[in-house]
């Protein structure tokens, strides 16, 4: 039994992790990340998730609910910003909680991320599909219905060909490296932040100021048990709305290849969430002036449709296909991010260590395993599977990030560097930062827990049947006994 103890809370040292990551260029700048950043959280919920949680939750108040799920996401930022600055290694939450925790704990936060990369890229991929094909269908471009839809979906559909197609492209694009990469996301969110801008400018003209009364409509309990209106109703959309704000967390699992990454790392994470949250509370804001709140019910384009009544069917037009490349650089992210994670567990050996092997110093085998399994998700399950899932898995993890800055601290300027970024009124803000995201996790409904604690108790299974016996530190401490007999 004291085996095991010693095994599952062994710190991993970081002078390690450094001298692991090596080899990984270090290639991006600030300006990679907060690209990298916005691209990622700036994706296609930003036109649809403002009219979505207004028709159902929060009418006008949608964008308190936007705040409200900014200012948690904020605040494990902030955890994220110092435990970065002060460990740039691959990996992000997995490899930090093994340093200052141990490496089950690791293992946890990791393998909870993991599930946000693998269902992240799977949804967004078909996502994506879907919004592409919608986006051709008027110029009379239909896809066969074998091709167009998931197997597991009602349509017989066989598989979802344009999912494979673009997973497989953007695998193409990072397994040439995370510069060649950046140009490519830095130029495509250029053209997104533009094309949002030019909704709120134009939106802006077609206001009535009687759809913004009363701002916080009346509580009730919708016919499917949940809540509208009310100080309930903007609590409802915090937690449907939070999942649009996780995608910092792929900017961290890049910090092996940051330059720089006492200053990029903070003003990356930080930067591109403060850009996200001014889009996303300024585009609910002007949907919901456009037209009145019940307008948006079960309307899955929210934007699109606004723009079109309102006249505007050309911007519609570009708005929609934007959406269609904000997925595409959300993609990147989370693949980028994947893959990353995935090596780490291969460098590691808490999975098969040739996933921690490098190509070209680029971790191009740990990619192509996210590859094949982002196909099988995203071609052959519809998107609605396991939805929240990837919400419950980052929840989880940005929890561990948050108290991890109260074993972090005594370190700093120790055994880790002394960070040029610290999280602000500590220790208050790493507690608000833990109890916020638990709120959060506990707000998702009882599917998305279930399907956690599946994954959970299939994690546990994984790394006590294979990665505990076969992790490097195990392999480390074997040798050292070995000669100190």
């Amino acid at each position: 039994m004291s085996s095991l103890r010693e095994k599952m809370f062994r710190k991993e040292d970081p002078l390690v992790y450094q001298d692991k990551d090596s080899h990984l260029i270090r290639s991006l700048t600030t300006k990679d990340f907060l690209a990298l950043g916005v691209g990622t959280i700036v994706s296609t919920s930003i036109f649809t998730l403002p009219g979505v949680v207004a028709a159902q939750h929060a009418g006008p108040a949608v964008a308190l609910s936007f705040l409200a799920a900014a200012i948690v996401a904020g605040m494990v930022a902030f955890a994220y910003a110092e435990m970065a600055a002060a460990m740039p290694f691959a990996g992000s939450a997995y490899s930090w909680i093994n340093v200052v925790f141990g490496e089950f704990w690791g293992w946890i936060a990791g393998w909870a991320l993991l599930a946000e990369y693998f269902i992240a890229v799977a949804f967004v991929a078909s996502g994506l599909s879907a919004n592409f094909q919608g986006l051709i269908s008027p110029l009379g471009l239909n896809l066969p219905k074998t091709l167009s839809t998931a197997s597991t979906g009602s349509n017989g559909g066989l598989m979802d060909l344009v999912a494979i197609v673009v997973i497989l492209l953007v695998t193409t694009l990072l397994s040439r490296g995370a510069s060649q990469t950046a140009r490519v996301e830095n130029t495509l969110v250029v053209l997104k932040v533009i094309a949002i801008l030019v909704f709120i400018f134009v939106g802006a003209t077609a206001l009535h100021m009687k759809n913004y009364t009363p701002f916080i409509p009346k509580y009730h309990v919708n016919a499917d048990g949940s809540a509208f209106g009310g100080w309930q109703g903007i609590y409802a959309g915090v937690s449907e709305i939070f999942l649009a704000y996780i995608g910092f967390d792929s900017i961290a699992a890049n910090s092996a290849e940051a330059k720089n990454p006492q200053k990029t790392m903070p003003r990356g994470i930080l930067g591109s969430l403060f850009i996200a949250v001014f889009l996303f509370v300024a585009v609910a804001l002007v949907l919901v002036g456009m037209f009145r709140y019940s307008d948006y019910a079960n309307n899955a384009e929210p934007v699109g449709w606004a723009l079109r009544q309102s006249g505007h069917g050309a911007v519609a037009t570009v708005v929609q296909a934007v959406a269609v490349v904000g997925m595409f650089t959300a993609l990147i992210g989370m693949m980028l991010a994947g893959s990353r994670l995935l090596y780490s567990f291969g460098r590691d050996g808490l999975l098969p260590k040739w996933l921690g092997k490098l190509e070209n110093n680029l971790p191009n085998r740990a990619l192509i395993v996210l590859t094949i399994i982002g196909i099988v998700l995203g071609a052959f399950f519809p998107f609605t599977f396991l939805a929240q899932l990837i919400s419950a898995g980052t929840l989880i993890a940005f929890m561990f990030v948050s108290i991890g800055v109260y074993a972090l601290r005594p370190r700093e300027g120790k055994d880790i560097p002394m960070p040029s970024f610290k999280m602000p009124f500590y220790p208050v803000l790493p507690a608000l930062g833990f109890l916020g995201a638990l709120g959060i996790f506990w707000g998702l409904d009882i599917q998305a827990k279930t399907y956690a604690l599946g994954w959970f108790i299939f994690g546990m299974i994984v790394y006590f049947a294979y990665g505990m016996n076969h992790s490097t530190s195990t392999a480390d401490k074997k040798k050292q006994t070995n000669k100190d007999s």
